[in-house]
C-alpha cells in the first residue's frame, strides 16, 4: 500500500499542474521521437540500399579498368588500363569450381529510331549468361542465345523504359529498330525493374550480343566491365582471387605492383553500404539523443522548483512521521512518471513522423523493437537521473525550517 499511496501522491501532484508538466516533458517527447523517427529511417534506408545491393545479381562479381602503375609510380585515375577481349577469353578458362558464368559489358550510346519515334538510350553488349548472373528476367520474347553471339547477330532485347517510348501500346517483339542506323530485330523485352541505388532507369536500355556491339559499334579494342558469377557465396573470395591472379599474369604485372583493375563484388558493396548507413544512423541517433538531455535538465529544473514551492507540505509529512526516504521515493517517482510518460508519448510521435516522412519521400523505415525498448529505458533513466538531486534536496529538509517556510 505504501507503493501505491507514493504513485497516488505523485500522479495528483502532476495533474495539478497539468500545462506546466506537459511543458516538462516536451524536451523528452522531442527527444525520443526524434531518436525513433531518425534511426527507423536510416535503418529504412540501410535496408533499401541492402535489398537493390542483392538485387544486382547472383554472387556477382564485376571488374573494371584501374590505373596503371609501374615501377612504383602511379599514373594517376585518368590511366584506366584496358580489359581486352584477351583478357575476357582468359578468364572464360577459369575453372567451373569458382565461376558459373561470365558476360562482358560493352556501352555503345546513340539514338534508337523505330518508325517515326526515336529515344536516346545506350545499348549494352552482353553475353547468353547474362540474364542469369544479373538475375534479370523477362517478360516477352526470347533472350540472346550463344548462336546470336557466335553469329554477332543484329538482335536486341529492350528494357520498358525503351518499349514504352518507341512502341507505346504496341508488342515490340518481331520489330525492327535502328541503333546508329545499324537496323537491330527485337527479339524480347525484359521484365520492369526500376531504379538502381544510383536513381538511374534500369529498364532504359537494350541488350545486344556483345560480339554485335563490340565490333560494329565500338573500336573493338576494349570491355568496359565484365561481370561474372561465383559458384556460392562461400567461393566468392576464392573466385575473386582467381581472376585477379589471371589478369595480373595477363597483363604481366610484376609482383609487388598495384592491380591495373578492379574487381569488386557484392559483399564488399554491401559491407560499405553497411558501414555508411550504420554510422549515419549512429550520428543521427546521437544528435537526437542531445534532445534527451535538454528534456532531462528541464525536468531536474520543475521537479527544483516543485520542492520550492511544497516546502511547508514536506515539512508537515516529515513533522507527522515520514522519513527522508519516503520523500526521496515520492519525488524520484513523479520524475519517473513524467520522463516515462515523455517516453510513450515520444515513441508514438516517432513512429508516425517516421511513416510520414517516409511516405513523403517515398521510402519504406524499419522501426526496430531494441530501438524503441532502449529509448524508453533511456527516457526513463533520463527521469532517475535529474530527479534525483531535486528529490535527494527535498528529503534533506529541515522539518522545522520547513514548516516556517513561506
Amino acid at each position: 500500500m505504501k507503493w501505491k499511496n507514493l504513485i497516488k501522491v505523485a500522479l495528483k501532484s502532476i495533474l495539478k499542474n497539468r500545462m506546466r508538466s506537459l511543458l516538462t516533458v516536451l524536451g523528452i517527447i522531442i527527444g525520443v521521437g526524434a531518436v525513433i523517427a531518425l534511426v527507423s529511417l536510416g535503418q529504412g534506408a540501410s535496408d533499401s540500399i541492402q535489398k537493390q545491393i542483392s538485387g544486382l545479381g547472383t554472387n556477382l562479381l564485376m571488374i573494371f579498368p584501374g590505373h596503371t602503375s609501374r615501377g612504383g609510380v602511379s599514373f594517376g585515375a585518368q590511366s584506366h588500363a584496358s580489359i581486352t577481349l584477351e583478357d575476357y577469353k582468359r578468364l572464360k578458362e577459369i575453372s567451373p569450381q569458382f565461376i558459373k558464368g561470365m558476360s562482358p559489358q560493352i556501352r555503345a550510346g546513340g539514338q534508337v529510331i523505330a518508325g517515326d519515334r526515336n529515344w536516346s538510350t545506350t545499348a549494352q553488349g552482353v553475353s547468353e549468361n547474362f540474364l542469369e548472373i544479373r538475375d534479370w528476367a523477362m517478360e516477352k520474347g526470347e533472350f540472346i542465345s550463344n548462336r546470336d553471339v557466335m553469329a554477332r547477330k543484329k538482335v536486341a532485347v529492350l528494357g520498358k523504359t525503351v518499349v514504352d517510348q518507341l512502341f507505346p501500346d504496341q508488342d515490340p517483339v518481331g520489330q525492327r529498330i535502328r541503333i546508329r542506323n545499324i537496323p537491330f530485330t527485337v527479339i524480347g523485352v525484359l521484365k520492369e525493374r526500376g531504379q538502381s541505388m544510383g536513381g538511374q532507369d534500369q529498364d532504359d536500355t537494350i541488350l545486344a550480343p556483345w560480339t554485335t556491339v563490340f565490333y560494329r559499334m565500338t573500336d573493338g579494342t576494349s570491355i568496359n566491365t565484365i561481370m561474372a558469377s561465383a559458384v556460392s557465396t562461400e567461393k566468392m573470395d576464392a573466385a575473386s582471387d582467381e581472376i585477379k591472379r589471371v589478369l595480373r599474369d595477363s597483363h604481366k604485372i610484376e609482383y609487388g605492383e598495384d592491380d591495373d583493375f578492379n574487381v569488386r563484388s557484392q559483399t564488399d558493396i554491401v559491407e560499405t553500404a553497411t558501414n555508411v548507413m550504420g554510422t549515419m544512423t549512429m550520428v543521427l541517433g546521437a544528435i537526437a539523443g542531445v534532445s534527451l538531455l535538454v528534456g532531462g535538465i528541464g525536468i531536474m529544473n520543475i521537479m527544483l522548483v516543485s520542492v520550492t514551492e511544497r516546502t511547508r507540505e514536506i515539512g508537515i509529512r516529515l513533522a507527522i512521521g515520514a522519513r527522508g526516504g519516503d520523500i526521496l521515493t515520492q519525488f524520484l517517482i513523479e520524475a519517473v512518471i513524467l520522463s516515462s510518460l515523455g517516453g510513450i508519448v515520444g515513441i508514438l510521435s516517432g513512429v508516425g513522423l517516421g511513416k510520414l516522412v517516409g511516405n513523403m519521400i517515398n521510402m519504406s523505415i524499419s522501426v526496430q523493437p531494441h530501438v524503441v525498448f532502449i529509448a524508453f529505458f533511456f527516457s526513463g533513466a533520463v527521469g532517475v537521473f535529474f530527479g534525483f538531486y531535486p528529490a535527494m534536496k527535498a528529503s534533506k529538509l529541515n522539518p522545522i525550517d520547513a514548516l516556517r517556510y513561506e
